[in-house]
């Protein structure tokens, strides 16, 4: 049996060992809760006996949900899939609330415990099967609905679908901006369905949360998560925030206001009720000024002469009032730059250290400390090292002249057996550079006879390649 955890009421879905005959016990925790679901903070309450609560609140489609008697005493939980009174036949949909919270409820709704409809029983295999097969069909209908109402040139949109429990009935939701003209249209779905049809329709706001989606914030429609009630938005409430009159930015999805603006509108009434009016002028030695603009955070007014609108003057709404009441009195101001003060710069603290390149650094000071003291033993080693490495090169024997290039040897051939292959002969080179010099300059070599101790510097020759290497 389904614990009915997901929004479209597909029974397929599975809450794991958790699930029972009853239902889900864990039904608000699965990860797949219904919208707009109320918290049971009672539910590890036990109420006395007498004081039972013998009605339940139960969910269908989307949003929609009403409250049931439980006249047989069914032991039911949240999330049990049952079979309820309608007209016609009956209707399958999943407990979504149950004890004292649906009395609280059922008075916040103002729904009467009279018209309360009557549960039948928990929903058998039968039953099941019938609401996935209608549950399964609702997309095309609603497709093939579209197609009529546009066929027939009604101005309307169908937003939603929804087949009763049973398949006796089917209910569709539109939009529309005019009054539309329903006779040929409801004419066409009962020959085209074979079943008694429903039209309601809705707003554009009801429509967005039956759709769903993600909004300018990152997050899901608030419509289709926890709004329950939909309150009129203006324009005023964008200019009492100071918000910029742009329709693109200030519309959600349903192409309204955003219900969001109503949500700081009372904080920012409260703030500036301590604000002179927008519509202050100020009489000033150089001329009237007038308000710009308001900073309701900063607590600051934004003046400016009305020959001048260039340059801005910000002041506090203390220093505003008392420059107001000396104008009342008939006194005229100073001129707004005499009246500026100097901006002390203060500065801030960042708490939070976000803006600290070295933030993540800080965690392994620990291992920097010990890396720090190890490091004078590295350096000892390794200037032992460094003076055993000098000890070896002194120790090393003088490298042997070498012949002169020019030179040929007395056997060329000698080697001839040993080597696969000969090296090709080299080309006689010049005398040494050295012994040009020397013939060049004879006063050198007397210079160095009388100081013996001069090092005499060779001229080393790189190191021949060996093509067969």
């Amino acid at each position: 049996m389904s614990c009915g955890c997901k929004t479209s009421g597909d029974s397929a879905h599975s809450c794991g060992p958790k699930k029972t005959a009853n239902g889900c016990e864990n039904v608000n925790t699965c990860g797949n809760s219904y919208k707009l679901s109320v918290f049971d903070w009672l539910s590890n309450i036990n109420n006395p006996a007498p004081n039972r609560c013998d009605f339940v609140e139960v969910r269908f489609k989307n949003d929609r949900k009403s409250f049931y008697k439980n006249v047989n005493n069914i032991p039911l939980h949240i999330g049990s899939v049952i079979t309820v009174e309608s007209s016609p036949g009956h209707d399958v949909g999943v407990v979504s609330l149950t004890g004292e919270l649906v009395k609280i409820q059922m008075k916040k709704k103002k729904f009467s415990e009279e018209s309360a409809l009557k549960i039948y029983r928990q929903a058998n295999q039968k039953d099941l099967e019938v609401w996935q097969e209608a549950r399964k069909k609702e997309d095309a209908v609603k497709l093939e609905a579209r197609k009529i109402a546009q066929r027939i040139g009604l101005e309307m949109k169908v937003t939603d679908v929804e087949y009763q429990g049973d398949s006796s009935k089917i209910t569709f939701y539109y939009t529309a901006d005019n009054r539309v003209d329903f006779r040929q249209l409801i004419k066409d779905y009962a020959g085209a369905f074979r079943t008694k049809i429903d039209m309601k329709q809705i707003g554009f706001r009801q429509e967005a949360a039956k759709v769903g989606g993600i909004g300018s914030c990152g997050r899901e429609l608030c419509c289709s998560t926890w709004l329950t009630d939909f309150r009129s938005v203006n324009t005023n409430v964008a200019r009492y925030q100071q918000l910029s009159i742009n329709p693109q930015k200030l519309a959600g999805q349903c192409g309204k206001l955003k219900c969001c603006l109503n949500y700081e509108l009372d904080s920012y009434l409260d703030a500036l009720s301590n604000f002179p009016s927008s519509s202050t002028t100020l009489e000033t030695e150089k001329g009237k000024a007038f308000c710009i603009k308001i900073d309701v955070f900063k607590k600051k007014m934004w003046f400016a002469y009305v020959e001048n609108s260039i340059a801005w003057y910000d002041f506090d709404i203390d220093l505003v009032k008392k420059l107001i009441s000396k104008n009342k009195r008939g006194e005229k101001i100073l001129p707004l730059e005499d009246l500026k003060q100097p901006e002390t710069s203060s500065q801030s603290i960042d708490l939070i250290q976000e803006n600290n390149v070295d933030r993540f650094e800080k965690k392994n000071r620990n291992n920097r400390n010990r890396n720090n003291q190890n490091k004078p033993n590295n350096n000892q080693n390794q200037g032992q090292g460094q003076a055993q490495a000098q000890g070896q090169k002194k120790n090393r024997p003088e490298r042997q002249e070498r012949p002169n290039r020019s030179e040929k040897p007395e056997n060329p051939n000698a080697n001839a057996g040993n080597q696969p292959r000969q090296p090709k002969p080299q080309q006689p080179q010049k005398a040494p550079v050295e012994k040009v010099k020397a013939e060049a300059n004879p006063d050198a070599d007397k210079a160095q006879q009388s100081n013996p101790n001069k090092k005499k510097f060779k001229k080393k020759y790189p190191p021949k390649k060996d093509k067969n290497a």
